[in-house]
C-alpha cells in the first residue's frame, strides 16, 4: 500500500477523526511518520489538558505500520506490549515522530532469519509546541519470520 493512501486512511478512521488525531506525513519508504492530535472540546480531560487515551491512540499503531511495512510481508508483526508516562499536561497542539532505522531492521531480520520470534521496544516522545516533553511511551513489538520464507527453510 502506498504510504499516502494508508495516511489519507487512518485521517479518515473514526478513532483518529474524532479524537483529534491527524496524520501529517509517512514517508514513501515507511521509515518516518508525524502525528499530531489537536485539542478539541471532546479530547480533554476533566482539568482542561489533553485525554490521557488520546496521547496513547495517537502513537498506538506507527510503530507496527512502519515495522510491518518496511519488513515486508515475510514477517509477522504485532503490538505485545504499551505502557505512557505523562510528563506534564498536554495543552494545544501536541506531536510525535517515529523514525525506524536500518539498523534497528537489520536487527529484527537477524534476530528472526530462523523461526525465532523478536521483541524490541520502541520509545517516543509526545511533544508540545515549545518542544517540552508531554508523555513518553513505549510500544514492544513481536517480529516473527513467517515458516515459508525463513532462511534454513524449515517449515513449522
Amino acid at each position: 500500500m502506498k504510504a499516502s493512501v494508508l495516511r489519507r486512511g487512518l485521517n479518515l478512521w473514526p478513532p483518529f477523526l474524532f479524537s483529534g488525531i491527524h496524520v501529517t506525513a509517512i514517508t514513501a519508504d515507511y521509515r518516518h511518520a508525524h502525528v499530531e492530535l489537536r485539542m478539541r472540546p471532546w479530547n480533554r480531560n476533566y482539568v482542561g489538558t489533553h485525554f490521557g487515551g488520546s496521547l496513547f491512540a495517537m502513537t498506538d499503531p506507527f510503530w507496527m505500520l512502519l515495522t510491518m511495512q518496511s519488513l515486508g510481508r515475510e514477517y509477522w508483526v504485532w503490538d505485545k506490549a504499551g505502557e505512557i508516562e505523562f510528563v506534564k499536561p498536554g495543552r494545544g497542539t501536541v506531536h510525535a515522530d517515529f523514525r525506524l532505522r536500518d539498523d534497528v531492521l537489520d536487527e529484527l531480520r537477524a534476530a528472526t532469519a530462523n523461526g525465532e520470534k523478536a521483541l524490541r521496544w520502541f520509545d517516543t516522545d509526545i511533544n508540545d509546541a515549545s518542544g517540552d516533553v508531554v508523555a513518553r511511551v513505549r510500544k514492544q513489538l513481536y517480529v516473527r519470520r513467517k515458516p515459508a520464507h525463513r532462511e534454513n527453510g524449515d517449515a513449522e
